[in-house]
């Protein structure tokens, strides 16, 4: 009998994304992805839903990272300074993914179905930042506003992170498109 390997959900997302690429989602079954992770149907299903739940997972880590960074920042701090600092920190989630977030993305900006899912997961996230802004005490429609300027600013940031051919950290470009948006907004 063969030794038991660790890391199933890893080698899954990783049989997962292989194979999106190099045949495409929508050609991509789940017994296929087992089978290269050298698993079972089974646990593929103990671990994901469907196929989609490999590149969009129920458990959020960015979404909790978000949470818990801007619950950190000063009550002090204006809501797109708040915003902008939980971005900075929660971006840390991605340091060591460079790869993988490029592959990822590659797979979802194939797949009209996955980019609309991609969509509604960034809807998800600014409406979570929304609320945890109202909690500190920011009125709508600021609360609102702070935290969709927040994600359109990292979405920038995370397109110029995987399409780079040398890209400077995350966190570092989340800055720097938050700040040409507020050169933006000053008219310069």
């Amino acid at each position: 009998m063969g030794r038991w390997k660790p890391d199933a959900r890893g080698r899954l997302e990783q049989a997962a994304l292989e194979l999106y690429s190099e045949r495409g989602f929508e050609q991509t079954a789940a017994r296929e992805i087992a089978e290269r992770a050298g698993l079972t149907e089974r646990t593929f299903f103990r671990h994901f839903a469907d196929k989609r739940e490999v590149l969009f997972p129920h458990a959020n880590p960015l979404r909790e990272s978000l949470a818990t960074a801007l619950g950190g920042v000063p009550d002090t701090a204006a809501p797109i300074d708040a915003v902008a600092a939980a971005l900075e920190d929660a971006a840390g989630l991605f340091a060591e993914r460079h790869e993988l977030a490029c592959r990822r993305q590659a797979v979802i900006d194939a797949n009209p179905e996955l980019q609309e899912r991609e969509l509604i997961k960034l809807a998800s996230l600014a409406s979570a930042l929304a609320e945890a802004l109202r909690r500190r005490g920011v009125a709508d429609p600021a609360a609102r506003l702070a935290a969709e300027v927040g994600l359109a600013a990292f979405k920038v940031a995370f397109g110029r992170w995987i399409s780079e051919p040398d890209p400077k950290d995350l966190p570092h470009l989340i800055r720097e498109s938050l700040d040409q948006l507020k050169a933006v907004t000053a008219g310069k």
